[in-house]
Parts: structure tokens; sequence; C-alpha cells
């Protein structure tokens, strides 16, 4: 599935968890709800996915876990808070670079309208 396509379901998928639930619940029902989602679609995901990092060679175990890993090529990290800050940015292009992901979906629950809480990434 190309990067544009996996992120567009994943987007779509996302949306129906908010329309049915709403916002102000934890992340992690936010979480277990989506992989829900992705198990209907059949589009194989990873949830909390320890991420090694290596560091002159060695890897090392920082424990960096990736909220879902989808399809072995985009990030996702879901968040349920008043205001993405720029600092939730930063950690998913740092697991995309670790991870050598080309796309990653930053995702905020807590908004009224989703589209409003979605940031997108492309490396």
């Amino acid at each position: 599935m190309e990067y544009d396509e996996l992120s567009n379901k994943v987007i779509g998928l996302t949306i129906e968890v908010h329309r049915t639930l709403g916002p102000g619940l934890l992340e992690s029902t936010y979480e277990k709800c989506l992989a829900r989602e992705l198990t209907l679609a059949n589009i194989p995901f990873k949830v909390q996915y320890s991420l090694p990092m290596v560091y002159k060679g060695i890897e090392i175990d920082c424990g960096y876990r990736v909220d879902l890993l989808i399809d072995d090529n985009l990030i996702v990290e879901l968040r349920s808070v008043d205001k993405l800050l720029s600092i939730y940015d930063a950690q998913v292009l740092t697991y995309m670079k670790l991870s050598n992901s080309k796309i990653g979906l930053l995702i905020n629950f807590n908004v009224e309208r989703l589209k409003d809480g979605i940031k997108r990434f492309v490396l």
C-alpha cells in the first residue's frame, strides 16, 4: 500500500473512532479502539512497539515506544491533550528517523473536530 493511501485510510479510521467516542477520554482508550478498527480493516499494525536506538553501532534500548506502527511503514502517535506542543512534533520525527519510516501521524483526540487535531509528517 502506498504511503498516502495508507495514511489516508488510518486517518479515516481515527475519524470513525472520534465520531463514535468524542473528545475527552484517555489516550489508551483511543489507542485500543483504533487498534480494533485497524483489525477490522485488515491493516497490519503493532501497538506500543519498542523502538531501539543505534548509537555508534550499538543498539541501545532506551524505552522508546511508538503508540502504533502501521504496516511497518507508518508511525502513529496519539494524544488526548488540550494543545499539541512542538515537542510532540519532534518526538514523531525522531521516531520516524529511528524506524526509517517515511511518514508519520500525530493525532490529538481531545478536539471538537478531529481534522483540527491531525498533523502529518513526511521525510
